[in-house]
């Protein structure tokens, strides 16, 4: 029996820390950083890096839903992001490292609407949920040094997760 993969695409700021979340689980095949709902095409890291193409810094998740489902991808999502920032997330500011959900169909859309509703529903937080549900468009693959950036670049990696506040964040407001 052929396997069957779906996409997930998600924006949390620095796509560095947003692989090894989903990287980990059965039934993902690949997490790959890159770029998405911008306005030049091909872009390259230090294009999108200026603010100025419309690209946010993303993940795109290949994944088994026969192992793995959209919502429990999703449920995975929430809590590796502050979704009531629309300036960037943590240390990384400006557009280009806001938090979107990039729907690949129908069905997508309505879980990520749903997951935002019950999220802001939940009283969590004490700002609105800015995270935009948005259309899948384009993805560009970032460069190969910044894939599995936390494996081959572990110290800075841990370097910099460790400045940008994320993991304080988490434990604040997640844990």
């Amino acid at each position: 029996m052929e396997k069957k993969f779906n996409k997930a695409t998600f924006a949390g700021g620095c796509f560095w820390c947003m692989v090894k979340p989903f990287d980990q689980w059965d039934g993902v095949e690949s997490v790959i950083s890159g770029y998405t709902g911008g306005h030049v095409e091909n872009p390259r890291y230090e294009d999108v890096k200026t603010g100025n193409t419309g690209h946010y810094e993303a993940v795109q998740i290949t994944y088994e839903p026969d192992k793995i489902s959209y919502q429990q991808i999703l449920d995975l999502y929430w809590p590796q992001i502050d979704p009531t920032d629309d300036q960037g997330q943590f240390q990384d500011r400006g557009p280009q490292y806001r938090t979107a959900i990039f729907y690949h169909d129908q069905e997508q859309h309505q879980l990520a609407e749903a997951s935002k509703q019950g999220l802001q529903a939940s009283n969590r937080f004490k700002k609105d949920i800015v995270t935009e549900v948005l259309p899948a468009s384009a993805f560009y693959p970032a460069e190969a040094y910044h894939q599995d950036f936390y494996l081959t670049n572990k110290q800075e990696y841990d370097e910099d997760r460790a400045k940008s506040g994320r993991d304080e964040f988490i434990k604040e407001n997640w844990d």
